[in-house]
């Protein structure tokens, strides 16, 4: 069996950096094929993609016969197959607080943003772009605002979101920082949010996957 890993990827997708991120962390040989979410309409809608993966959104990952969607998901379905290096701790505390931060991003701050949501706003109500910048920017600023709390408040936080080393939670900042300042955000009332991505993208695995560095980058 084909057990090659192949990663549905936008290069300017949150999501997608993600597991970008977590790919290369772990070393896994991989092979990218750009899904442009914009060109042609949007090239997730495609009858080809759309059977592939219904949500019509990327990241998909296909792992030989395999096919898996959901950034978090794909994650924890590669910390399970390649356990080194984690993604998550080894104590049940931590894991339940590293799934919590990448949550946070994931899950509070990311659909609110995401571009099918803009493109309804846009599409369906006519909301003028000053507007849907001033929705994305609140929701970008009430959830950095939380996760910055709640990093300055833990003894577990060290270099990176939990501890020394690099998880999931640093996964999910990283890209939703590049988002943030796409939209213009002002990201200096988060200090360790920024020392936590400098000490990321020091890292070659969080180069590589910066989305000037994808080759569908335009």
């Amino acid at each position: 069996m084909d057990e090659r890993l192949k990663l549905y990827s936008y290069w300017r997708s949150s999501a997608a950096y993600r597991v970008r991120i977590a790919l290369n962390l772990k070393a896994l040989d991989y092979a990218i094929e750009p899904v442009h979410l914009v060109r042609d309409g949007g090239q997730q809608h495609a009858d080809d993609y759309a059977a592939l993966n219904p949500q019509e959104l990327v990241p998909t990952l296909r792992h030989g016969e395999r096919v898996l969607t959901q950034s978090l998901a794909i994650l924890e379905y590669l910390d399970e197959l390649w356990p080194e290096p984690a993604l998550l701790p080894e104590d049940s505390d931590g894991r339940a607080r590293v799934r919590a931060l990448a949550q946070l991003v994931a899950c509070d701050i990311h659909p609110l943003n995401n571009l099918r949501v803009l493109q309804f706003f846009d599409r369906e109500w006519n909301v003028p772009q000053a507007e849907r910048d001033l929705w994305t920017l609140h929701w970008m600023r009430v959830g950095f605002e939380a996760m910055e709390d709640l990093l300055v408040a833990a003894p577990e936080t060290g270099r990176f979101c939990h501890g020394d080393s690099p998880g999931m939670a640093d996964c999910c900042l990283v890209p939703q920082l590049f988002n943030a300042r796409r939209f213009q955000l002002d990201l200096g009332p988060y200090p360790t949010l920024l020392r936590i991505e400098q000490a990321c993208l020091a890292l070659p695995a969080f180069d590589a996957a910066r989305p000037e560095n994808q080759p569908d980058a335009a």
